[in-house]
């Protein structure tokens, strides 16, 4: 088997709405070649709200067109930015990837070694995923995977 290049990481989140739904809209805007379970997990960033339904998935694309096709899928699903880390219908982060980022967007992704959100499903689908700070196996051990809990949902 002839390994492929990654060049994107995503992380996709929902917690408004039919959170499963707004993930699968998600993948059919990003065209994923690789995809996670479905993780349920806690809310971070200390705005109350309900958990939401995590994935990663990789697509191979540059950032620059992963961030394109990330902006339009939380446009499809009227996305609403009204308060920092709150609740919405559908998140898409660009984790890491390859090419230039465009004006605003850091990738690595700043926090992506501090969310267990991020890191538990991006190690299903990578095992031997690596950001700056180490590979991905020991950032989540160090983290713990407290508040992260895989689902049997099918994405």
């Amino acid at each position: 088997m002839t390994a492929r290049p990654v060049e994107a990481v995503l992380s996709v989140g929902s917690n408004l709405g039919d959170r499963l739904a707004h993930l699968r809209l998600a993948l059919d805007v990003l065209d994923p070649v690789a995809v996670s379970s479905v993780w349920e997990t806690d809310p971070v960033g200390g705005v109350p709200q309900d958990d939401f339904l995590n994935l990663v998935c990789v697509c191979d694309v540059d950032v620059a067109e992963a961030w394109e096709r990330a902006q339009r899928a939380e446009q499809r699903a009227a996305r609403e930015r009204t308060v920092r880390w709150g609740p919405r219908t559908l998140d898409v982060d660009v984790v890491a990837g390859h090419g230039p980022a465009p004006a605003g967007l850091v990738v690595p992704h700043p926090r992506a070694h501090e969310r267990a959100f991020v890191l538990a499903p991006w190690l299903e689908v990578d095992p031997a995923a690596a950001l700056p700070q180490g590979p991905v196996a020991d950032l989540l051990a160090a983290l713990g995977a407290g508040g992260v809990r895989r689902t049997a949902l099918v994405p």
